[in-house]
This record gives C-alpha cells, structure tokens and sequence, in this order.
C-alpha cells in the first residue's frame, strides 16, 4: 500500500487480522476492503460486492473493530460501505466536522504535562525544524505502552507533510520493517531482488520514523541492515525518531553499534501521566466527542485510572456513546461500569503458540516449518527448543498442550524446557536473547504502543 496514513492503518488492521483468521478467508472477504475515510467514531471501508459486505458485517466485524483499536490506540468502528456509495459519504463528511487522520494524531491534540514535556518539545523541534538539528538527531522516545508514544510520532509525520510538502516521510513500525526485510531476503534466494527496492524506500527519506525499535534486538541482519539505513540517512543529514518500551540500556541485545548511535541523540522520556495530566486527556476527548463532564466524574476517571492514556478514551467513547443513546447524563455507577469493562477489555491476550514461534523463528534466523520439523541440526533444534521454553515460560499452557502444538509428546518438551533452563545459566548472552524474545511477545500482547 502507499505512504496515505488511511493505507498505512489498514495495511495494519490486515496484518492483525491474518493472526486469527486464515489466509483463504482473508482473501475471500477481507482482502477487497479498500479504506476510504476516518470519520467521527468510525473508519469506513469499501467494498463491490454486496454479499462479502454482509458476510464482512455479519461474522468479520468484532475482528475488524478489535483489530483497529489494536493498530490505533482508540476504540473505532469499522464501518463497511458499498463502493457506489463512497462518493454520497466523502460529500457528507465533508460538509460535517468529522475528525480526520490528522485531527486525532497532532501535537494540538497531545495532553502535555509534566511526565511527557521534554519528549514533547523535542518532537515538535522535530517537525518544525527545515534541517534536522544534531542536538535532536536521532530522537529517541520511550516508555511503556499507552503513554503516547505512537502519538508523538505519528504527530510528527503530520505536521512535517503539512509544513514541509516537499519532504518525503517515512513512519513504520519495527515489526514491519523486520517482515519486509526478511521478506526482500527471501525473495533474493527464490532470483527475484528486492533488496534494492527495500533499501530505497528507506533510505531515500527525509524523515525515518521506526516506531518500537527495540524489535529488532536479537535479530542479526535486521540489526545489520538498520545500522546501515542509519548511517546513510544520517551522513545525508536526514532526520531519524525511533521509538522504544524501555531505555536502550536495557536491550541486551542491541547491536552495540545501534546502541551507540541511539545513545549519542536526545532522549525524550514519557512515564504514565500524573493526575492533572490525566484530567486534561479526559476533558480533550470530551471535548473532542462533543460531551460535556462533570467535574467530579473527569477527577473519579482520572483517580482510577493512572497508567495507560487509551484506557481514559476508552471510557470517554464509551460515555459518549451512552449520552447520545440513552439521551442522559452519566453518574457515577455508570462511570464505574464503564472503569471496569474497560479495564477488562485491555487484559493483555494470552500469547499464543503461533507468535511464539513465528518471533523465534524471526530471531534465530529459521523459517517456522523448520521448528516444527523433525530436523536435527544445531540451530534448528536450539530454537525448536527455546520455542518450547518460552511457550512454558509465557503461557498457562500444561507440557502435553504444548507438546502438541509442536508435534511432540510431553516428554520431550520437559526435556528441552529443563536443557534450556541449564543452558541460559551460563551463557548471558542467549539468555539475554531469550527475555527480548519475551518482552516483545508480551509488549504485542498488551496492545503494541
């Protein structure tokens, strides 16, 4: 898909849709969803044909609606339309005062306060500056998931298109970034070179926005073909922000090259939001919904939820959505429900068997068919068998459960999880390797950013 913000969301919403649902069912009804807007509340799709578009309604949309909230951050229906229809619905919000892409994800939008302003101010010095400053090159971001870190960056992309038209920008998350690496590889071995048309796309930026960088520890080439994409864009004087969960200290496995150069720029720290910070996130989404609060409803939301920035939309959609239904004013039982389900809601997902495999595959640099096979060679069987320790690890799931997730019997998954456990104990490095792979599965687990 293209660099439109619409597309880049949408590609994500499919990539979180193709972890639950097979290839052949996605490309039978979710494929010719095509992205037409971001309105007020919803994001609308496209389809031609009337029957995939019930069949999409009827069965696909909770995943749709999951899915989206996953890649975005806030709750937001996928609303699907007929593709005849796109024009009547384009005219209508236009002449309406829907939020757009850009209305959500800008610095106006952005509560400051004091646990996010340095990362704030040094984002927008970012986007405002015609050349890159080296006091902010490379910007570094991070914290835990939901203090809005996605949100800077991606306010960042927007400003700098509307600023700056000529520039090319670049956002992309490092789980992506990964995939299309690893992708071009392969289809390097298969005769077909699309190594140099990965390295143009991201080389040949104004601005490199990767967002969860720290995916990309542990894994060789990536790590490799990173380090040079920096190089280049950064002796050109381009403009790099990368965004991690925790300092890049704690990333083990960071090339220490990589390491280096991400500790030689500005670091913009974001810890979850204090009380009058969270006050302010509360009354903007209010305000931005067209609801009004009372005050002693916004001072009980914000007393009881204190970590996670998308957990206080949350409850505002969902107040919005009882005020325009019910047609009344909340109370506090209400606002105490709506505490609950929401909390409830953001629980991370289990990990599951598939992503554990699929993350240690990524990161030994083995396909997934191969941990799954009988064959013995060295590195196979140390991945087939860290894949089994992590599955203990990070799941309530009994020896036999995964034994057959890996077609083997539960004998062998506690002997590999037992030579595991003695193997990390004198090898620092692997074992470091090994709580990378973990942070990563249990990071996408709670919602990615």
């Amino acid at each position: 898909m293209s660099d439109n913000p619409l597309n880049q969301i949408w590609s994500a919403v499919c990539d979180e849709c193709k972890k639950t649902i097979s290839e052949v069912t996605f490309n039978c009804f979710l494929k010719d969803l095509v992205p037409v807007m971001l309105g007020e509340g919803e994001f609308i799709v496209s389809i031609n044909d009337t029957y995939k578009k019930n069949v999409v309604e009827e069965i696909y949309q909770e995943k749709l609606n999951n899915a989206l909230k996953t890649v975005m951050g806030v709750d937001i229906v996928v609303r699907v339309v007929l593709e005849e229809d796109e024009e009547k619905i384009l005219k209508a919000e236009q002449q309406s005062e829907g939020l757009s892409f850009e209305d959500f994800f800008t610095f106006q939008n952005f509560i400051v306060g004091s646990t996010n302003r340095f990362a704030h101010a040094a984002a927008l010095a970012v986007a405002e500056a015609q050349i890159p400053q080296p006091t902010f090159n490379p910007l570094v971001i991070y914290g835990p998931s939901g203090v809005g870190k996605t949100h800077l960056m991606l306010a960042i992309k927007n400003h700098v298109k509307k600023k700056f038209p000529h520039k090319v920008v670049k956002f992309v998350r490092g789980e992506e970034f990964t995939n299309r690496f690893i992708e071009a590889l392969n289809q390097g071995k298969l005769g077909v070179s699309l190594i140099d048309e990965f390295r143009s796309e991201y080389r040949n930026v104004d601005v490199l926005l990767i967002d969860d960088i720290h995916f990309i520890a542990g894994k060789e080439n990536t790590q490799e073909e990173f380090f040079n994409t920096f190089n280049a864009l950064y002796q050109n004087g381009k403009q790099i922000v990368v965004t991690l969960d925790r300092p890049v200290k704690e990333i083990k496995t960071l090339d220490d090259r990589i390491r280096s150069r991400l500790e030689g720029g500005f670091y913009g720290d974001i810890t979850p939001p204090d009380f009058e910070t969270r006050v302010g996130i509360i009354n903007k989404k209010a305000e931005q919904s067209n609801i009004r609060l009372d005050e002693s409803l916004v001072y009980y939301i914000a007393e009881h939820i204190k970590t996670n920035t998308r957990q206080l939309e949350g409850v505002v959609k969902k107040l919005q959505a009882y005020i325009t239904i019910q047609n009344k004013v909340p109370n506090i039982t209400i606002v105490q429900s709506f505490i609950r389900d929401i909390i409830t809601d953001d629980t991370p997902e289990p990990i599951k068997i598939d992503n554990i495999i699929m993350e240690v595959a990524r990161t030994y640099n083995v396909s997934e068919a191969d941990i799954l096979s009988n064959r013995r060679t060295a590195s196979l069987a140390l991945a087939r068998q860290v894949a089994m320790y992590i599955a203990r690890e990070t799941t309530d799931l009994s020896y036999k459960a995964i034994g057959e997730s890996f077609g083997k019997d539960h004998t062998t998954v506690l002997y590999n999880v037992n030579r595991i456990e003695e193997f990390l104990k004198d090898k620092p490095y692997q074992k470091e390797l090994v709580e990378d792979i973990i942070k990563n599965l249990r990071h996408n687990a709670n919602g990615g950013y």
